[in-house]
């Protein structure tokens, strides 16, 4: 049984040690295809792979069609839109996520890029503080729940909204439950996105929903750009010289962006998994879920049911 990392962007040393050590414990192969340059490389590496290993590499119908011996795909990670489900599908070939092993890291991401823009992108003048701030959170899954416990230690009042999580669970975790994002945006001087990019979800974020923000609000973005109707935000932007806009993830728009000198920051490159422990932990949590999916037939964290 062959199994192949295939990774334009490596697993830290220790994380592929780890898959290593899960991989061949259980008797298969261990293949590394790492920081490839062209897509042709990919299609060579997975011809006779049976499992794949992924971080943000795309899979789609091209690379499918090619991995004639494949039959599972794991995206080290929550987010799974770089791989085509309807043709992992259409292939034969299970597709899964490790959800929860990237949620510390990127909750607190949140936090590091909220303390950077309320303290004025740290350019020496006075900013404000979280403590009694409200932070709205959309979308209570990993991510948010994480974001949720550490809002608490910084002394801010909680709210969330998930369209998937009933009222009372969001309740139980002694967070308000909003009845709907509007109110989550009406409501809160901070909203932080954690929505997956979905046919419903893509450019949901617009000018409406923003503009309905108080004075000095911030959106932080560390789900997906395309949840983002950048044209629109760009338009509230420049009509209300109080909102703030972070995230880790580059907008297409970014030069448009970068002309809101003082309410705007995206780091280079997206940055929510990028610890040593989230890089390690979704990692061996993806090799563990290919080894159970051969030897015992477990297909838990499958997505393309």
């Amino acid at each position: 049984m062959k199994i192949l990392i295939a990774t334009e962007k490596p697993f830290a040393p220790v994380a592929v040690e780890g898959i290593k050590n899960e991989i061949e414990k259980a008797g298969f192969q261990l293949a590394l295809l790492e920081k490839y340059t062209e897509k042709k490389q990919l299609i060579e590496a997975v011809a006779d792979a049976n499992a794949v290993i992924i971080r943000s590499d795309k899979i789609d119908a091209e690379v499918l069609d090619a991995a004639k011996e494949l039959k599972i795909v794991v995206r080290a990670g929550a987010g799974y839109d770089n791989v085509d489900l309807e043709a992992a599908t259409k292939h034969g070939v299970v597709v899964m996520n490790t959800p929860g092993q990237n949620s510390n890291a990127v909750a607190e991401l949140v936090f590091g890029l909220l303390v950077f823009a309320v303290r004025n992108f740290y350019n020496g003048k006075a900013g404000t503080e979280l403590m009694g701030k409200k932070l709205g959170i959309l979308a209570f899954g990993n991510v948010g729940r994480n974001v949720a416990r550490v809002a608490k230690g910084f002394g801010m009042e909680v709210a969330a909204y998930d369209a998937f999580c009933p009222a009372e669970v969001i309740e139980a975790a002694e967070v308000h439950a909003a009845k709907n994002q509007e109110e989550l945006f009406e409501t809160c001087d901070i909203v932080s996105l954690h929505i997956p990019a979905t046919p419903e979800t893509k450019q949901s974020i617009n000018k409406a929903l923003v503009g309905k923000m108080k004075k000095g609000g911030i959106v932080v973005n560390t789900a997906r750009k395309e949840v983002i109707n950048e044209p629109e935000l760009i338009e509230l932007m420049n009509e209300r010289q109080d909102i703030k806009y972070v995230t880790d993830i580059k907008p297409d728009a970014d030069a448009e962006f970068a002309q809101f000198e003082g309410r705007y920051f995206s780091t280079p490159k997206k940055m929510g998994a990028q610890t040593a422990e989230a890089n390690i932990n979704a990692g061996i949590a993806a090799a563990k879920q290919i080894v159970a999916f051969f030897k015992e037939g477990c297909t838990k964290f499958q997505v393309n049911k």
